[in-house]
């Protein structure tokens, strides 16, 4: 099992970046793919961006997609995702979320942090 915890969210003002940390507690980090989800009050869990194994293949959300990027270090066991260009609507708890399957989507992960919320105001 993965523990995960995220780090870096808070109030933003819209227009504005910020990155969020996930730090994994578990040997072969570089086992999993990476990810983030996010949900919104009142809406479903959906998919933002995830990263593969060695960090060569990345994927988006069309929702965030050309102002997000993700990244890893495996050598600390750490995911990070630098959002850009904040919009109210991406005010959302984010998650942290790891995955030995592919593809990235929410049956398939192993394990989820226990969430960060992420405000950005108008």
């Amino acid at each position: 099992q993965v523990q995960l915890v995220e780090s870096g969210g808070g109030l933003v003002q819209a227009g504005g970046s910020l990155r969020l940390s996930c730090a994994a507690s578990v040997r072969t980090f570089s086992s999993y793919a990476m990810g983030w989800f996010r949900q919104a009050p009142g809406k479903e869990r959906e998919f933002v961006a995830t990263i593969s194994w060695s960090g060569a293949s990345t994927s988006f959300a069309d929702s965030v997609k050309g102002r997000s990027t993700i990244s890893r270090d495996n050598a600390k066991n750490m995911v990070y995702l630098r959002m850009n260009s904040l919009k109210p609507e991406d005010t959302a708890v984010y998650y942290c979320a790891a995955s030995i399957k592919w593809p990235f989507i929410i049956s398939n992960v192993a394990s989820w942090g226990q969430g960060i919320q992420v405000t950005v105001s108008s």
